[in-house]
């Protein structure tokens, strides 16, 4: 692909410092080849649309996976007490996975490395990468391991938390005592994916969650969680050896450079608020009758397939947004930051309109069979519709926090904006909880994250990047509406149908042909670029392969 050379850095950024050498070279075609050492891919449009495309490819593989480990649930055990167990000590994987991989230390290794690659690139004494590992990874890995343990003593009271009102709590503790294990597994992999997204590098990062669910339907979450690292540690030493450019030796020396505390504190408090909301949903759901929790989890994991998938657009633009503001281009970051919400609106919105139109067809082609019953799928599909009321507000979440954390300070808006947001989840879901059950917990859920999306976007201005509110809101509002109308016409279309492949069929296919061609009329970006860009992926790929 075509490499521009750095932009001369902005005065009016969030971060000063000098502008970086030019580092990559034109010729190259997949996200994981890199050239000399110490180079960086080239953010360029078709850069970005492949290694997208990459990323939600194994994702969604990875995705699959793990439906087939809850069919395999399912299937053996329905939705009743045993699952129930299984699903409370499932938490701290979940848990987990927020905290270390997909938010929390990603938000605050990705600018840390991103600015060390600016100073590396701007002739700084010694190796900054090479020092920020040395001041980071042993403390984080000690810690990693303090948790691990704390969580395995503490299991019988970490149970009663999370769901008091389970009759038998004896299964979730020793289930709970297993998947302690994965707070070692799960920072380090963290770790690795972190520093390899910031050097641009995206196929062994997205390929962790094939990794772990591949360990897990072979054999158990031990395995899962360590191949989750291995699968990234090649990548990660390679990027580590190459330093800076070939034949270049390093000047001078850099001592250890640990994370910001502050940053560190305020991006982990931020992801433990978020991740309460299933803390939540638990916990309320274990007054109610057996089965309320395995719902609510079959529910939530197909809905959010949408949300992941939109999600995996700021996954690979992260790092840009992040050199960005440490090269000084706050209008750089700007641009991607608004793109971002434009394409990632309208793929959380189609897959938001599929969902509701077809939960049935869904989940009984998904989970219907041996010991998960017609009536289970029922009151799934019923929950799921709600829960994908607030996937637009989770995607919005996923956007707009990163802008906030994406100049490598620590914030501490955000954090009180997903507060707020749990307050109004703990609110509804507690009324709501006695007239409507697991619908109730759904409302609430949907709510909440609903009114943080609100918060976050209401206080973007000097404390993240400066993005246009208005202008961002007129053009939200085209893909809603056509959402709105292919909502109506798919779920018209998938109940003509008793077969629910059938149904599913047709329900998705007229989701998705009135949306994209309702949103081309309406004029919404997120549908051109998104078009766009897989043409101009798959050109380049296919071009790669001749």
């Amino acid at each position: 692909m075509t490499v521009t050379p750095p932009r001369t850095p902005r005065t009016d950024g969030p971060v000063s410092v000098p502008p970086a050498r030019s580092a990559a070279r034109s010729g190259e075609t997949v996200p994981e080849t890199a050239g000399e050492a110490g180079e960086l891919p080239a953010a360029s449009s078709g850069f970005l649309a492949k290694a997208a495309l990459v990323t939600a490819a194994l994702s969604v593989a990875g995705a699959l996976l793990g439906l087939v480990r809850d069919q395999a649930l399912a299937r053996l055990f329905g939705a009743g007490s045993d699952t129930d167990a299984f699903l409370v000590a499932w938490t701290v994987p979940e848990f987990a996975a927020t905290l270390l991989i997909e938010d929390g230390l990603a938000f605050a290794l990705i600018p840390a490395f991103s600015m060390a690659l600016a100073r590396r690139s701007q002739g700084a004494p010694g190796d900054p990468v090479r020092a920020l590992v040395a001041g980071t990874l042993p403390r984080l890995s000690l810690a990693f391991i303090a948790v691990g343990a704390l969580l395995v003593g503490a299991a019988p009271q970490v149970v009663d938390v999370l769901a008091p009102g389970l009759p038998d709590p004896a299964l979730a503790v020793d289930c709970t005592r297993l998947t302690a294990t994965c707070a070692v597994s799960f920072g380090l992999a963290g770790y690795c994916s972190a520093a390899l997204r910031a050097h641009r590098r995206y196929v062994a990062p997205a390929a962790i969650y094939v990794a772990y669910n591949v360990g897990i339907v072979t054999g158990m979450s031990v395995l899962g969680g360590l191949l989750m690292v291995l699968v990234q540690l090649p990548s990660l030493i390679g990027q580590l050896r190459r330093g800076r450019t070939a034949g270049e030796a390093p000047v001078g020396h850099e001592e250890p450079r640990p994370l910001d505390t502050a940053l560190l504190t305020t991006v982990l408090l931020f992801a433990l608020c978020r991740q309460s909301q299933t803390l939540i949903e638990r916990f309320l759901a274990s007054q109610l009758p057996a089965g309320a929790i395995s719902h609510l989890n079959y529910a939530q994991k197909v809905a959010q397939m949408p949300m992941i998938l939109s999600v995996m657009v700021c996954t690979v633009t992260f790092p840009v947004v992040a050199r960005a503001l440490a090269e000084g281009d706050a209008e750089r970051a700007r641009s991607r930051v608004e793109r971002d919400l434009a394409l990632a609106s309208c793929i959380v919105l189609l897959g938001t309109a599929a969902v509701v139109a077809c939960a049935p067809q869904i989940v009984e082609l998904l989970f219907q069979r041996g010991a998960f019953t017609a009536q289970d799928t029922a009151a799934t599909a019923g929950v799921m519709r709600v829960y994908a009321l607030g996937l637009l507000g989770q995607t919005l979440v996923g956007v707009l926090v990163r802008s906030y954390f994406s100049g490598g300070r620590g914030s501490w808006y955000p954090v009180g904006a997903m507060a707020g947001g749990i307050v109004v989840t703990s609110w509804i879901g507690a009324l709501g909880i006695g007239p409507w059950g697991v619908y109730g917990i759904a409302v609430a859920n949907a709510t909440g994250i609903t009114v943080t999306a609100l918060m976050l976007l209401a206080g973007m201005g000097p404390r993240s990047v400066p993005i246009r509110v208005r202008a961002v809101l007129r053009e939200l509002s085209r893909p809603v509406r056509a959402a709105l109308l292919a909502t109506l016409a798919g779920a018209l279309a998938a109940a003509r149908f008793a077969d629910p492949v059938q149904g599913l069929a047709a329900g998705g296919l007229t989701v998705t042909v009135v949306f994209l061609l309702l949103g081309r009329a309406l004029g919404a970006q997120g549908i051109v670029s998104a078009l766009r860009s897989v043409r101009s992926a798959t050109r380049k790929l296919s071009h790669g392969r001749s």
